[in-house]
C-alpha cells in the first residue's frame, strides 16, 4: 500500500499529502507507527487483519514517486495488481472516497510516475477527495495549500471512509466471494 505525498514539513498537512495522511493515520491505529528507509521510501512491514502488508511513503517528490515503488515492487514481487495507492483528488468532492482499478493517471504528477516507472497502469486506488480549487486558483497551488481548520475535521471524516473501504477491500478478506486483494 503506497501513500502519495511530497517529503518535508513544508507539506506536511497539505491536500496533495493526504496519502502520506492516511498512510502515517492508519499505521499510528493499527500500533506499527515506527517506519524505516527503504527503496527511497518511508517503509514498513504489517499484518492488520492478518493480511502482511508493505506500506510505504516514497521519499522523494510527487513527480519521482515511481521510482521508489518500482524498487519496492520489485524487491518485495507485488504485480501491479496487487499494488494500492491511495493519493488526492481533485476531480471528487471533498470528503468522499472512491476505489478505482486502472486507469490514467488524470493530470496526477504522482499517478503518472508510477504508471511510467512500473509499466502499467493496472493498480488499485483509494482516491480522497480533496475537491477544486475555488475559481481563479490554479490547481497546483490549491493541492499545495494546507487545509483550513474547518476542512480539517471533513478530511478525516473521509479517512475513516478510506479505512473502511482499505479493510473491507484489502485486509480483512471480505470482498465480494471471499477473496482479499493481496493488501500490497
Amino acid at each position: 500500500m503506497v501513500g502519495l505525498g511530497n517529503p518535508g514539513p513544508r507539506y506536511a498537512l497539505t491536500r496533495h499529502n493526504a496519502g502520506f495522511m492516511a498512510v502515517d493515520i492508519y499505521l499510528a491505529r493499527a500500533g506499527k507507527g515506527k517506519m524505516e528507509n527503504r527503496y527511497g521510501s518511508w517503509f514498513t512491514m504489517a499484518a492488520p487483519g492478518g493480511v502482511e502488508t508493505a506500506f510505504l511513503r516514497p521519499g522523494s517528490f510527487m513527480n519521482l514517486s515511481g521510482g521508489p515503488v518500482s524498487r519496492a515492487m520489485e524487491d518485495l514481487g507485488v504485480a501491479p495488481d496487487e499494488l494500492l495507492v491511495m493519493h488526492d483528488d481533485i476531480d471528487i468532492r471533498f470528503g468522499e472516497v472512491r476505489h478505482k482499478l486502472g486507469g490514467g493517471h488524470g493530470g496526477h504528477n504522482g499517478l503518472r510516475s508510477i504508471i511510467e516507472n512500473i509499466g502499467s497502469a493496472d493498480f488499485h486506488r483509494i482516491r480522497l477527495g480533496v475537491g477544486r480549487p475555488p475559481e481563479g486558483t490554479d490547481a497546483s497551488d490549491y493541492v499545495l495549500s494546507a487545509f483550513s481548520a474547518d476542512e480539517e475535521d471533513g478530511f478525516l471524516d473521509g479517512l475513516e471512509r478510506a479505512f473502511e473501504l482499505l479493510e473491507s477491500r484489502f485486509l480483512f478478506n471480505t470482498m465480494e466471494g471471499g477473496d482479499a486483494v493481496n493488501g500490497n
